[in-house]
């Protein structure tokens, strides 16, 4: 098939790249320039990219969704500790504030390493849960619905 000859201007940044491209890749200019401009015209290439970027937003929202999902996880833990621990524990008399301020120190410094580990072995309360209950609702409704000391 014979092809049909066309003479365009570019500017010289554009002529560089597409010199340097088919230089690259050992293709002629004009073969490398058709492509390009087939490319372009393609209705097809629209639909791929709109297909491409569609997919990386779906990534996107799934990634959002799990984060979403972990956060409440984490704010019912932290709201389910903090109701029992505030209605377990009563008030210190006066006197043993320093004694209580030490253990109360050694007792962090143990849950700290306790962290450390438990993070560092890999084992996480979010994985716990998503094995256990696959939806948030439970976890909060559980929470609502658990009887304290």
């Amino acid at each position: 098939m014979k092809k049909a000859q066309l003479s365009i201007y570019l500017d010289r940044e554009i002529f560089a790249s597409l010199k340097a491209y088919a230089t690259r890749h050992g293709k002629p200019k004009s073969l490398v320039a058709e492509a390009a401009i087939a490319s372009f015209l393609s209705p097809d290439d629209s639909d791929r990219r709109e297909a491409a970027i569609a997919k990386r937003l779906d990534r996107i929202v799934r990634v959002l969704e799990r984060l979403e999902r972990n956060d409440g996880i984490t704010l019912e833990t932290i709201a389910l500790f903090i109701r029992f621990w505030l209605t377990s524990t009563p008030a210190l008399p006066e006197q043993s504030s320093p004694a209580a301020r030490a253990k109360g120190a050694e007792r962090y410094d143990r849950f700290v390493e306790a962290l450390g580990r438990r993070l560092s072995s890999g084992s996480t309360l979010l994985k716990e849960v998503s094995v256990e209950s696959p939806d948030i609702a439970n976890v909060a409704k559980v929470a609502d619905q658990a009887s304290f000391p």
